[in-house]
């Protein structure tokens, strides 16, 4: 198992779109579709965010995770993670990894997330107002809660309005989605 970023738009799409339906689940509405044209049209675009994966020997991913950089540029917020068919330790190992190379961030609302966080090496934690707990990995830059930056964003309220607004690009975004989530690799674990 390595971990690696996609090579191509396509193969980013397809890792994306699956990220995002494990991540939401099939309940979620539209909340998959939203992050995968938001994170395609805007993040991506400005090359804010990057997405990782530990795959294996043939390139499959196991688990997937989606980082996207603060205002600041010194560091990175981890904005989705999850494993195809709900592998956790697939997902820790990937977590691990970036929080060994990258200037991570998480953020955690409850201590059964922050405790998984730990085991994934995130070491230094604060308490934010609303009981939310964030965590940092070595390489962050940040020393306090003062030092962070939030992190880049898209404004999904009018990523909606458009959807609701502008019938082709809604269908054409659900299109992209759909196929992307189809072209994802077969016989991952």
């Amino acid at each position: 198992m390595k971990v690696m970023t996609p090579e191509r738009p396509e193969q980013r799409d397809a890792w994306l779109a699956r990220l995002c339906a494990d991540h939401y689940g099939h309940e979620a509405g539209l909340a998959p579709l939203v992050t995968f044209t938001g994170m395609r049209q805007v993040l991506f675009t400005q090359e804010a965010a990057r997405l990782w994966a530990l795959v294996d020997e043939q390139a499959r991913p196991g688990a997937l995770a989606l980082l996207v950089l603060d205002e600041a540029g010194g560091g990175m917020r981890l904005w989705l993670s999850a494993a195809h068919g709900g592998d956790r330790e697939s997902e820790r190992r990937l977590i691990r990894e970036l929080a060994e190379k990258a200037p991570l961030r998480v953020d955690a609302t409850d201590e059964v997330t922050e405790a998984f966080y730990r085991r994934c090496g995130i070491t230094r934690w604060f308490a934010l107002p609303g009981g939310q707990r964030v965590g940092l990995a070595r390489h962050h830059p940040a020393r306090g809660i003062d030092d962070l930056s939030p992190p880049l964003d898209f404004d999904e309220t009018a990523i909606l309005r458009r959807f609701k607004h502008d019938a082709r690009f809604f269908e054409a975004e659900k299109r992209c989605f759909v196929e992307a989530l189809g072209a994802f690799p077969v016989g991952v674990a």
